[in-house]
């Protein structure tokens, strides 16, 4: 059984201009890992895709995967090429669904 006491959030670092859908984030850590390595991933739009099953270790915080959840939103630069937070309201809603029910009732596989 996997232990998990920490769920990371991170980032596609795309250009907020920038489409970045489900596919193309499992098209990219699959060249990069043979794998998708965040567990959950969450689109402009709000949609939340569960793209590796908790129970698996994922590539996303060295040193900190074996008992972690890497969580992921689409975007993360402005249109620039800038940090930026640019989750939208419809990604804030979804991440905050997501972390409550991974919270309440996930947190040890």
């Amino acid at each position: 059984m996997r232990r998990i006491n920490l769920i990371v959030i991170h980032c596609s670092a795309t250009k907020s201009t920038q489409n970045f859908p489900v596919t193309s984030l499992i098209a990219c850590h699959a060249a990069r890992f043979g794998f998708t390595g965040y567990h959950y991933y969450i689109t402009r739009d709000g949609r939340v895709y569960q793209t590796r099953h908790e129970n698996l270790v994922g590539a996303h915080a060295r040193h900190y995967n074996q008992h972690s959840l890497g969580v992921c939103y689409e975007g993360g630069l402005d249109a620039k090429g800038n940090d930026a937070d640019t989750r939208t309201e419809a990604q804030k809603a979804s991440l905050w669904h997501l972390l409550q029910s991974l919270k309440v009732g996930k947190l040890s596989f």
